[in-house]
Parts: structure tokens; C-alpha cells; sequence
């Protein structure tokens, strides 16, 4: 078996490589966590200021929308809410 060679044939370069993304997504994933920690903290912040955080999350989400898919959604909110009476 040459050398660097595992019984199904891979190398070592092959697992170099696979340990080198497992860090990189392993480091990726750390990042994540701080970041979803900060905001975790605004949000905090946000209902300290008196703030709702539902609502707050809502107008992120809405933000994020492309304006003819919020103006959809909202349409579409009106229909649903005059179907049930809630007009």
C-alpha cells in the first residue's frame, strides 16, 4: 500500500482537506453562537427600553421581505382576517 494511503484508497491529502473544512465550519458554528448571543443581548435591550419584542421581530421579518411579497402577505392577511369576521 503506497504510503499516505488508507485501505479504501483516500490519502492523506483528502483528509487534510476534510479536517481543514470540519475546523472551518467548527469555527463558522462558534461565530454563530456569539452572534446569535449579541443579538439575543439588543433584543434584551430593546425590551428594556420598553420595547415589544414580538412586534420587533415581526418588523425585522418584514423588512427582510421583498415589498410585492409583503404587500402579498398583507393582502392576502386582509382576506383571510374579513373571511372570519375579524374586520
Amino acid at each position: 500500500m503506497p504510503e499516505g494511503s488508507t485501505p479504501n484508497g483516500s490519502n492523506h491529502v483528502a483528509a487534510d482537506a476534510l479536517k481543514g473544512l470540519v475546523e472551518r465550519i467548527e469555527r463558522l458554528e462558534e461565530e454563530k453562537k456569539a452572534l446569535a448571543d449579541d443579538i439575543r443581548e439588543v433584543y434584551g435591550e430593546a425590551k428594556a427600553s420598553g420595547f415589544d419584542v414580538k412586534i420587533l421581530r415581526k418588523v425585522i421579518a418584514l423588512r427582510r421581505m421583498a415589498s410585492h411579497d409583503r404587500r402579498e402577505q398583507e393582502e392576502l392577511l386582509e382576506v383571510y382576517m374579513a373571511a372570519l369576521g375579524m374586520q
